[in-house]
């Protein structure tokens, strides 16, 4: 009994309890310090940057603010186990180890950085004032974590004394056989690159060039989709998208209303006048039109009629809207041409594609 109760006094003696508990304490006391520094000092830092306006500098602070909680980790275990005794010069895995942990830390800050809503591209994003559907942004985001990933990847490799010659070298060819296998998608690629950037239509836009009209439902680097006016849709690639024209009808300022009106022979010089200065008056004084584009002439001798042409905008481009204005002016030229004594024939219609298939859109949608 004796000898055991010997055994674990010569315990308490010989193993360094003060050593071990100091060793403790020093940890303890980092800890103490990243809260400190995190509450108090770090916000003090990132206030005296926001006042000298180095917007960039305040980014990339906020960026590193886990990745700094989780450093005083590492250098308080570090401090500590020195004390203890670990020499770190001769464990070799251990200061991989530890070297390891600071490369990534600070490749996630990095990675923080440039996140698609992290601080730079926020800042980013503001600064060029873009839409948050715009695509660029993201498409950017993208490509600078992969790199920091990589980058931080290769690193940590290096840190354990591997040969990352090769690992790089294969990259390199692996990226060459690919754009040599990818040519069509790389080239796609880029089209969406100069859709995304030139912005010649955004989602919802009714656009037609030489390989297909109808509504854009999806942008992506690839390819666009659009449905058409027949409610099916179609996968266009950026790259033959890119390069054609495209009308994007959605722009429009104004909607144009265009057409002739034929009466008969038997009217007078006098009263066929009459009646298109008329009709010129209550076209330019209507609320809805856009007074510097209206057009009211005795255009053409038909075969049977005298032809007058109409032509004026809308101020408004919605089609129910169009239509409204449209028949309100309808209306009274009709009671112009009646009171005229003006007998109307059968109306020219001047063929519309742009409205034809804007009606077909809407009806679709409808």
């Amino acid at each position: 009994m004796s000898t055991i109760w010997d055994s674990i006094v010569s315990l308490f003696v010989e193993f360094p309890w003060m050593k071990l508990l100091i060793t403790i304490g020093i940890f303890s006391l980092f800890l103490v310090f990243r809260k400190i520094f995190i509450s108090y000092l770090f916000k003090l830092i990132l206030g005296l940057s926001r006042k000298t306006h180095a917007t960039l500098l305040t980014q990339l602070l906020l960026s590193y603010e886990k990745p700094l909680r989780f450093l005083f980790v590492i250098i308080g275990a570090r401090v500590a186990l020195v004390y203890y005794g670990v020499k770190f010069s001769e464990i070799t895995a251990l200061q991989n180890f530890f070297n390891a942990s600071l490369i990534i830390l600070g490749g996630w800050g990095l990675y923080n950085y440039v996140s698609t809503h992290g601080t730079f591209m926020a800042y980013t994003k503001n600064k060029l004032q873009l839409s948050d559907d715009h695509m660029l942004l993201p498409f950017i985001s993208n490509i600078l974590r992969f790199v920091v990933i990589a980058l931080t990847f290769v690193t940590v490799l290096s840190s354990f004394d591997v040969d990352v010659n090769g690992f790089v070298a294969g990259l390199g060819l692996g990226g060459l056989a690919f754009a040599l296998a990818a040519q069509e998608t790389v080239a796609n690629f880029f089209g969406g690159i100069v859709i995304i950037t030139e912005k010649p239509f955004k989602k919802g836009d009714w656009i037609s060039s030489a390989s297909v009209e109808g509504t854009v439902e999806d942008i992506t680097f690839r390819s666009t989709k659009i449905r058409t006016f027949a409610d099916a849709v179609v996968v266009v690639p950026n790259k033959t998208l890119s390069n054609e024209a495209i009308t994007n009808w959605s722009e429009m300022n104004m909607r144009r209303v265009n057409y002739s009106i034929g009466v008969g022979q038997e009217t007078t010089r006098t009263d066929l006048e009459h009646s298109v200065q008329e009709i010129r008056k209550l076209v330019i004084s209507h609320p809805g039109v856009v007074t510097d584009t209206v057009m009211i002439y005795f255009d053409e001798f038909g075969e049977s009629s005298y032809n007058i042409f109409i032509y004026y905008f809308t101020k408004t481009v919605a089609w129910s809207e169009w239509h409204e204005v449209k028949e309100e002016i309808n209306y009274e030229i009709l009671d112009i041409l009646s009171k005229e004594g003006v007998s109307v024939l059968k109306p020219i219609v001047v063929f519309d594609a742009h409205e034809h298939e804007q009606h077909q859109l809407e009806k679709a949608e409808s």
